[in-house]
C-alpha cells in the first residue's frame, strides 16, 4: 500500500511509472527521484508531497550529491529526509531548529537513520555552522523570523550571518507564502506570510544576487487574506521560491 501511495504521488507530481519503475521528468534529477522513492520516508511524508511538490523544490534549490546544506528550522524532518538523501555519504546537512521548538526528526537522528544530519537547537535566529556551506535551506520559516513571540531577531544579521556562512557562489534559498501588499509585522504574525518583495529587499541588501524565482507552488486562487493554517486555505497557499546566490 505504501509503494503504491508512493507512485501516484510522484506521477501527479510529473512522473510516469513504466511496468512499475518510476520514470522521473527530465528536469528533475534522478537523484532526487531516488531520494522521493525512497520507501523509508513516513507515510505522512508522502501523502504531502502533492501540495508541497518537494522534486520541483529540490531540482529548483540545486541540491546535489556531496554538497554541504544548512537547513533552518527542519520540524518533523520533512526535508531533511529527502535532502540527506540527495547529498548522500559525502555530504552533509547541518540542521538548526529553535531551542523552543521540537520536531520528530530527533527520533530518527537517535535511531541513526540520517548519518550524514546534524541536529542543534539554539536560541532563534542564530546563524552557526562548522564549516563553509554550499546551500542555505529555508523553506515556509522566513516569516517566522518577524514574529517576536518566537524570539526577537534581526532579520538584517541574520541575513548577513547568512551570506558569510555560504561559499563564495553559494546559495540562499528561500521558500515562503506570498502576502498581501504592505503586510506589516502585525499581518505576517497573523497569516504567516510575507510579501516576495520584502524577502528579496531584505536578502539583496546582505549582498546576495536574485539569480531564479520559481513559480511551481504559485496559486492564483489563494487571494492572500486567510491565514495560512486555515482549513479553506491550508496547504493550498500561493509560494514563491527564490534562489539567491552569493557572487564569487
Amino acid at each position: 500500500m505504501f509503494r503504491l501511495m508512493l507512485l501516484g504521488a510522484l506521477a501527479a507530481a510529473g512522473w510516469a511509472t513504466v511496468g512499475g519503475i518510476l520514470a522521473a521528468d527530465s528536469s528533475v534529477p534522478g537523484y532526487v527521484a531516488a531520494a522521493l522513492a525512497d520507501t523509508a520516508r513516513p507515510p505522512a511524508d508522502v501523502k504531502i508531497d502533492l501540495s508541497r511538490k518537494p522534486a520541483e523544490t529540490i531540482a529548483f534549490a540545486g541540491v546535489k550529491p556531496g554538497m554541504i546544506v544548512g537547513e533552518f528550522f527542519p520540524g518533523g524532518g520533512y526535508f531533511t529526509r529527502m535532502l540527506s538523501a540527495v547529498i548522500g555519504a559525502s555530504g552533509h546537512v547541518y540542521a538548526i531548529e529553535n531551542v523552543a521548538w521540537t520536531g520528530a526528526l530527533e527520533g530518527a537522528l537517535a535511531e541513526g537513520r540520517l548519518t550524514n544530519v546534524s541536529l542543534e537547537a539554539l536560541p532563534f535566529g542564530t546563524v552557526l555552522f562548522p564549516e563553509p556551506l554550499d546551500i542555505v535551506w529555508i523553506t515556509q520559516n522566513y516569516h517566522d523570523l518577524k514574529i517576536a513571540q518566537y524570539g526577537q531577531v534581526d532579520t538584517a544579521a541574520f541575513n548577513r550571518a547568512v551570506f558569510a556562512s555560504l561559499k563564495p557562489g553559494g546559495t540562499y534559498f528561500i521558500l515562503d507564502h506570498e502576502a498581501p501588499a504592505e503586510t506589516d509585522l502585525a499581518g505576517i504574525a497573523r497569516l504567516h506570510r510575507i510579501e516576495k518583495t520584502q524577502v528579496i529587499r531584505e536578502v539583496t541588501a546582505a549582498g546576495f544576487e536574485l539569480a531564479a524565482e520559481g513559480t511551481f507552488l504559485r496559486r492564483p486562487s489563494d487571494d492572500h487574506t486567510l491565514p495560512v493554517f486555515d482549513k479553506k486555505i491550508r496547504s493550498q497557499t500561493d509560494q514563491y521560491a527564490l534562489r539567491f546566490v552569493k557572487p564569487r
